[in-house]
């Protein structure tokens, strides 16, 4: 990837999935990242399951590449004090601490922000700044729950459900680092730095777009709808001799295309199935009919001659599969690193190329406190105060 970020510095007191997301994809652009972590334990994912056989949390593998450890007690005053120091010689700051939090320690906009008026401030939080819900914390399940996300997941006679992946964590560092771009291109014109939110819920409410404006048009409250789509028909998975599939005829005229494969070209003129109104309307009827059909052959064949015939479809792949898969390694998303501490680690690329390169790989996923001495040297305080303050347990 092209260091487009390069001698930019980020001053990174984020944790867990959203915040070291963001994070992490600054430094994938080039941005030198300084990452903030608590004395003896650090990021919480670092004590989270599953692990490495060498006992190293996967999650703060995944989410912390291209950045350097330092350990600073954020509640000892002469920590506070460092960040300050770094702040004010850094271009960026990135938290993901409840609001007031950081205020409570001296590093709020303000404050940071005086002292640094080029610096951009971004803050990241489970309910947002304002309202009566902005101090409780919150995860990724918790805000799925809350926006409606799990009303519409799953099946209508099963349990609540979320989606399988952090899809409101992922995606609200992914909104930050939009908001930090747009911040840095600001500053270019004006000198100025600014400050950038984004928070769990307002991700998730994003998420319903669809759903908020098929209600508010209808007065129905969606429900769920399994691995069907309540806009388009057949747009969903289907049992076939051996396992399934998922079939997406998004328009009439891969709809036709589906009833050559299946051998059942009469549905192109049923008057159920002549629309995409009338096969929503007649769904249950459509899915019956053609699961008859898929269900006489495997699905490796279904999925040749459906893709031989331009309809979009996919074979619903296991985790193995897709870490195996010929197409993703034709695109390098999944890539081994064979000179890192971990002999079998493998990195997931960013889902973008610049002129056909991804990521920067310049640093793996750090030791706790690897780079302490080496950040607070680049701060400008001398071996004595290093001393000082490890000896206070301000640092480690």
């Amino acid at each position: 990837m092209p260091h487009t970020l390069q001698g930019l510095t980020v001053i990174d007191l984020t944790q867990n999935v959203a915040g070291p997301y963001c994070t992490q994809l600054l430094g994938d652009f080039g941005a030198t990242v300084l990452k903030i972590e608590r004395p003896q334990t650090g990021d919480d994912s670092r004590s989270w399951a599953p692990r490495t056989r060498q006992d190293e949390a996967t999650t703060f593998l995944a989410l912390n590449r291209n950045k350097k450890s330092i350990c600073v007690d954020l509640d000892h005053p002469m920590g506070q004090e460092i960040v300050r120091k770094l702040s004010s010689k850094a271009d960026l700051f990135v938290h993901s601490m409840k609001p007031g939090s950081v205020e409570s320690r001296g590093l709020g906009y303000e404050r940071l922000s005086s002292e640094n008026p080029r610096l951009i401030y971004c803050s990241m939080s489970a309910f947002g700044e304002t309202g009566p819900l902005k101090n409780l914390p919150g995860y990724d399940p918790l805000i799925q729950a809350y926006t409606g996300i799990m009303s519409v997941t799953g099946y209508p006679d099963q349990p609540p459900a979320r989606a399988g992946v952090s899809i409101i964590d992922m995606a609200t560092g992914m909104w930050a680092f939009i908001g930090i771009l747009a911040a840095i291109l600001e500053r270019g014109r004006s000198g100025q730095g600014s400050k950038v939110t984004a928070s769990l819920l307002e991700t998730g409410v994003a998420w319903t777009t669809l759903l908020v404006t098929n209600y508010m048009a209808t007065g129905k409250v969606p429900e769920k709808a399994g691995s069907g789509s309540p806009l388009i028909a057949p747009y969903e998975a289907f049992q076939t001799a051996d396992s399934w599939i998922l079939i997406a005829a998004g328009n009439d005229r891969l709809f036709a295309n589906l009833c050559q494969v299946l051998d059942t070209p009469a549905l192109i003129q049923d008057p159920r199935f002549v629309t995409n109104k009338q096969r929503v309307i007649n769904r249950d009827d459509l899915h019956r009919i053609i699961e008859a059909r898929t269900k006489t052959d495997r699905s490796e064949r279904w999925v040749q001659l459906m893709q031989k015939a331009g309809v979009p479809c996919s074979s619903i792949n296991t985790i193995d599969k897709l870490c195996n898969d010929e197409q993703v390694d034709a695109l390098a998303m999944i890539k081994p690193v064979p000179s890192f501490r971990l002999p079998d680690f493998k990195i997931v690329d960013v889902p973008v190329a610049v002129n056909g390169q991804r990521a920067s790989l310049d640093l793996m996923p750090p030791e706790l406190g690897k780079h302490t001495e080496e950040v607070l040297r680049w701060a400008g305080l001398s071996e004595q105060e290093i001393a000082s303050l490890r000896k206070e347990r301000a640092v480690s």
